[in-house]
């Protein structure tokens, strides 16, 4: 079993409601996740089509929005993004112009830069991608398309073919680096400049 808390200090367990499900189903289930957040969210935020915008957030000419979605206090989503829900961005993440955000959740303060792909990934909070840096969620290459997780010495199946990356606080992704399906890594991780992560080979 993975702990939330091990990755990302004080998890907003309220966001995935469950905080026994491991990342992979946080992820599976989290159209049903942000459709109910919306629900309780206050008047700070404009409600449109599935999609919650803080009333303190910049959003960039050129931006697609595909709910169901939550854009946070003070984020800043830069021009050309695609962000294809569902998403939950917490307060004061950037992301990038020409950035595509899927299927994730993306907590306080971290920063996607530029021409980014985040795909059906958990990400803490004072994350740094560098331009070009990948969240990869699927084997394109591989005959079996099933994810395994490495946790703690143990491979762990997934049961499902979309999984992309949790990534513990603080860590600092580089330039046009790339983490493969099902990658984890721990608070404070650095990944070098093109560097490949593939826990599983």
């Amino acid at each position: 079993m993975i702990d939330l808390n091990q990755y990302i200090e004080n998890p907003k367990v309220a966001i995935w409601q469950a905080n026994y499900w491991q990342p992979w189903e946080i992820i599976d289930n989290l159209e049903n996740i942000v459709l109910q957040f919306l629900k309780t969210i206050g008047s700070d935020y404009k409600v449109k089509d599935r999609i919650a915008i803080h009333e303190k957030a910049t959003i960039e000419p050129g931006v697609t929005l595909k709910g169901p979605l939550v854009i946070g206090k003070n984020s800043f989503i830069g021009a050309n993004a695609y962000l294809r829900g569902p998403i939950f961005l917490g307060n004061s993440v950037k992301i990038g112009p020409g950035s595509e955000i899927k299927q994730s959740i993306i907590l306080d303060r971290t920063a996607i830069a530029h021409f980014n792909y985040i795909g059906n990934s958990i990400l803490g909070q004072n994350i740094n991608f560098e331009a070009g840096s990948i969240c990869a969620n699927h084997y394109n290459e591989r005959q079996d398309k099933q994810i395994y997780v490495k946790h703690e010495h143990v491979i762990i199946d997934t049961k499902t073919e979309k999984f992309g990356a949790l990534v513990g606080d603080h860590s600092k992704i580089g330039a046009n680096a790339v983490l493969s399906p099902g990658t984890i890594l721990e608070k404070n991780s650095i990944v070098k400049r093109l560097e490949l992560i593939e826990q599983i080979k």
